[in-house]
């Protein structure tokens, strides 16, 4: 009876291990992303209004299409790989953004239509340089605090700093606090730098004394730091998973070296005992 289960067991884990061969396959793989691929050109055709009037029904046929083997795909995931596909956090999102596809898009709800273009992150589960990058930012995030504090401070300082010295004169852009943060943020991001500067200095043409030093510790310095945090992470992941491949390529190693060494000791033994055997077949022809 135990051997019958048994046999039952392994025809009912040959399809699931068969499916789970298909997903890992390069081939598969490639076709996925080819799919998500052209679910993001879909998705971007459907913006255009001439395009929707020409080829509207096919593009909504298109991505119907989509939808239903990216549900088959998940679906022949979570048979292949059962609990394990839901303790990996990119099958979890992969999960939510396809489930996400099949909730009605109309009345209340008509605001997650726009939310199908989130089926194309896909691509950051399944493009294994793109799932490093995102996995080395959220693993830089605690280390980007103190970096964030400390742009916080900077902030705060320049931006009282400048309702002191330009809020009387530039009220729209540095007259209370909060205007001031926001206009201190467009000048991190360089964007209209040069007017608004051109603008205190007509007022007081010291100006720049401020303006400059805000800019070169704000956009060169503060942000190369984020930069180098994440860039750290990266490489940092990396040395982890190299150092795990290297371990287990030594485990690997001894563990084949420790094979053919037991069977060294074997065949050692069964030789042995053969020459046992033929001294004492000599002897009994000697007596």
């Amino acid at each position: 009876m135990q051997e019958v289960l048994t046999r039952a067991d392994e025809a009912e884990a040959t399809p699931r291990a068969r499916a789970a061969r298909l997903v890992m396959t390069p081939l598969f793989q490639r076709t996925v992303i080819g799919l998500i691929l052209l679910n993001a050109v879909t998705l971007g055709l459907e913006t255009s209004d001439s395009v929707m009037e020409a080829w509207g029904g096919l593009l909504h046929a298109v991505d119907r299409v989509l939808l239903v083997v990216f549900t088959a795909e998940l679906a022949l995931r979570i048979y292949a790989f059962r609990g394990r596909f839901f303790r990996d956090p990119w099958g979890i999102f992969d999960l939510i953004v396809v489930g996400i596809a099949w909730l009605p898009a109309s009345g209340p709800l008509a605001v997650l239509r726009a939310l199908r273009v989130l089926r194309v992150l896909r691509l950051m589960s399944v493009v294994p340089s793109l799932r490093n990058v995102v996995e080395a930012m959220l693993a830089a995030l605690p280390g980007m605090g103190s970096i964030v504090l400390l742009m916080v401070l900077i902030f705060y300082v320049f931006a009282v700093m400048a309702v002191k010295l330009f809020g009387g004169t530039m009220e729209e852009q540095f007259g209370d606090l909060g205007t001031a943060l926001f206009t201190l943020f467009q000048l991190m991001a360089m964007d209209d730098f040069g007017n608004i500067v051109r603008q205190a200095m007509e007022h007081s043409p010291l100006a720049w004394l401020f303006f400059i030093p805000f800019s070169v510790i704000a956009t060169f310095v503060v942000l190369n730091l984020f930069i180098g945090v994440i860039v750290e992470s990266i490489q940092t992941l990396r040395e982890q998973r190299e150092s795990a491949d290297a371990r287990a390529a030594q485990v690997a190693t001894d563990a084949a070296r420790s094979e053919a060494h037991l069977d060294a000791q074997t065949l050692l033994a069964e030789i042995r005992a053969l020459r046992a055997e033929v001294a004492e077949l000599r002897r009994e022809r000697a007596g």
